[in-house]
């Protein structure tokens, strides 16, 4: 049968089932048109339905601001957290399900914003989604707290209680400290799931954050920094090299992971992610951390060795790090803007700290951040796009596995770590505006 051009076709898209799963939905494509086989000429209907899953929405599509397409970026921090509301006016749509990590990953950032700027309307933005998930008594309603990912977004009902003072926050968020003292860990690192002993370092940030950001706002800050200070020396002890490059994750049964050394249970590579979101954390810690603390100096002395070891890796021809952070030879690997942003964040952060040189660590930073700039461009709608970024990346079992997985457009946790790394490096900026 040989399909010619349809002819006066009509194209039809409904949702069959749409919930407020976000992209866990499925969506059934009805078209109409017309075959020719021979000397019959036929009407056709066709059925195309296609599933969503663990996927990154490209946001509703009367969404449009008035950056122009021609512009050339000279800040992102205003214009990218702009896109994101405007994409996302409601914030449970965003991701593959309504209560993510990347939600609190953004929300740290909005947070800044807020605070440098003055402007409520980042607090508003958090509040209006945090709401839906605490119910009228201020229990906590998010979701199960059994991998680590789902305490990232609970350093949210922390910080809203502490620019609010609104009691229902820290209710939630007490009910969400409790859920810690009884998550399993291995040799004081916490699981990523509940489910087996595998440690990835992604789970460090995503729990340390909502600890830390207890101590700060809620309480009990004696134990939420204990818990920190030990799951991070944990990874440290486990994870981190002796360049100061820091693997994905570790296991105690590497029989039943594939990624696994057999030997050591390691995972292989230095991926760019998964060592970001443990550069993003150390130094939050260290922000807080009393410096007469028992852990402090460890603390320090594995974010410095870290640091050497991302100025080491630095590209000197674009200023990024790489996909696989130490194999920036291998013509397969890339520059990753979402490894990029944290590790400019965190390197700006221990200057802004005094922890780190300014002689010796500001170009780092100031290269780091702009070569974010040609992954961010203005569309036609005048919202920002980032690209060159992959989405939701897990542990890979060789170098070719990380460096082949598909970028998409607006990779989220792209999109939030470029907005970290825009505050902290335009504050003076945007203090004067």
């Amino acid at each position: 049968m040989k399909l010619i051009k349809e002819i006066g076709a009509v194209i039809c898209l409904w949702c069959i089932t749409f919930s407020i799963n976000a992209q866990n939905r499925v969506v059934t494509q009805h078209s109409v048109g017309t075959v020719v086989e021979g000397e019959v000429t036929m009407k056709i209907t066709q059925d195309i339905t296609t599933r969503y899953r663990r996927t990154t929405s490209q946001g509703v599509e009367n969404a449009k601001l008035d950056y122009s397409p021609d512009i050339q970026l000279k800040q992102l921090a205003l214009p990218l957290s702009e896109t994101v509301m405007a994409r996302y006016p409601d914030y449970r749509m965003a991701y593959w399900k309504n209560y993510t990590y990347v939600q609190g990953y953004m929300f740290e950032a909005m947070d800044r914003l807020g605070q440098v700027t003055g402007d409520t309307k980042y607090i508003d933005y958090m509040r209006k989604y945090i709401d839906h998930f605490l119910d009228k008594d201020g229990n906590y309603q998010g979701d199960q707290l059994t991998n680590l990912d789902n305490f990232m977004t609970g350093s949210a009902f922390c910080t809203l209680y502490g620019r609010t003072g609104e009691e229902r926050y820290k209710k939630a968020a007490l009910q969400i400290l409790k859920a810690v003292g009884t998550y399993p860990s291995s040799d004081g690192q916490f699981w990523h799931g509940n489910r087996n002993p595998n440690m990835w370092i992604d789970g460090v940030f995503m729990m340390q954050m909502f600890l830390i950001r207890c101590a700060q706002f809620v309480g009990e800050a004696d134990y939420c920094y204990n818990i920190a200070c030990r799951n991070i020396i944990a990874a440290a002890r486990h994870l981190q090299r002796p360049d100061g490059l820091v693997l994905h994750a570790w296991t105690t049964e590497p029989e039943k992971a594939v990624w696994a050394n057999k030997e050591t249970g390691l995972s292989p590579e230095v991926w760019s992610e998964g060592m970001g979101w443990y550069a993003l954390v150390v130094p939050e810690l260290l922000a807080l951390l009393p410096k007469t603390h028992p852990d402090y100096s460890q603390i320090l002395d594995i974010y410095l060795k870290m640091c050497r070891g991302l100025k080491n890796t630095q590209d000197v021809r674009t200023g990024g790090w790489y996909m696989v952070v130490d194999k920036g030879n291998n013509p397969l690997n890339f520059i990753d803007p979402s490894g990029t942003a944290m590790f400019t964040y965190s390197i700006q952060r221990g200057i802004q700290l005094g922890v780190l040189k300014i002689k010796e660590y500001a170009s780092v930073a100031q290269k780091g951040y702009q070569s974010l700039f040609s992954f961010v461009h203005v569309n036609s709608k005048g919202l920002l796009d980032v690209i060159g970024a992959c989405d939701g990346v897990t542990i890979k079992q060789n170098f070719v596995e990380y460096v082949t997985v598909p970028k998409i457009l607006n990779a989220k946790e792209a999109v939030a770590g470029i907005l970290w790394a825009a505050v902290i490096m335009e504050t003076e900026q945007l203090k004067s505006n």
